[in-house]
């Protein structure tokens, strides 16, 4: 839900919410969040299990973060976002605070509450921002909308029970049903 356009907010008013309250801030537009399903938390769950032992078998030098956990996308003070996951190569980027740029790779999983953002205003968000890789999870329609921007070559819509190639990890694959069911 947004709240009235005629303000813009930044983000001194996401620091200054009610204890529990989360919220998004897109272009000084700011978004509450409702609090995450069961399954959605299940799949965010697993999902970042995956991942970080994926990196830390490879001794990678990425890390994977999960919401909530900032991500300060321009460098400005009017977007502010809390993606389900977020994966960040350049350590550099992280600060106490959170991230301070476009992690590398960024993964939502949709609730009914939050289609039209992770679909359409994230999606330009984040490939503006310069993440490399954009995932859309949908446990409603069981699909995930995978978009590479680095060169598109790996956008595709996959289902639940197809094996989901990685486009910054040439060597990793995730298949959703056989991971939400371990």
């Amino acid at each position: 839900m947004s709240l009235p356009p005629e303000l813009i907010y930044t983000i001194e008013d996401i620091y200054a919410l009610p204890e529990g309250q989360r919220a998004e801030l897109i272009d000084g537009q700011m978004y509450l969040m409702a609090p995450p399903s069961t399954t959605h938390q299940k799949i965010s769950w697993r999902l970042h299990q995956a991942i970080g032992n994926y990196i830390d078998t490879k001794k990678g030098s990425c890390d994977v973060y999960a919401a909530p956990f900032a991500v300060f996308l321009n460098e400005d003070d009017i977007n502010y976002v809390e993606p389900d996951l977020s994966v960040i190569c350049d350590r550099n980027k992280i600060t106490d605070r959170g991230c301070q740029g476009a992690p590398d790779w960024i993964i939502e999983i949709v609730s009914p509450s939050t289609q039209r953002m992770d679909y359409g205003i994230k999606l330009y968000k984040y490939r503006t921002a310069g993440v490399r890789e954009y995932w859309i999870v949908n446990p409603m329609k069981r699909t995930v909308t995978v978009y590479d921007f680095e060169s598109e070559a790996g956008t595709c819509q996959y289902s639940f029970d197809d094996t989901i190639p990685v486009c910054i990890y040439s060597d990793l694959t995730i298949q959703m049903d056989a991971l939400l069911t371990q």
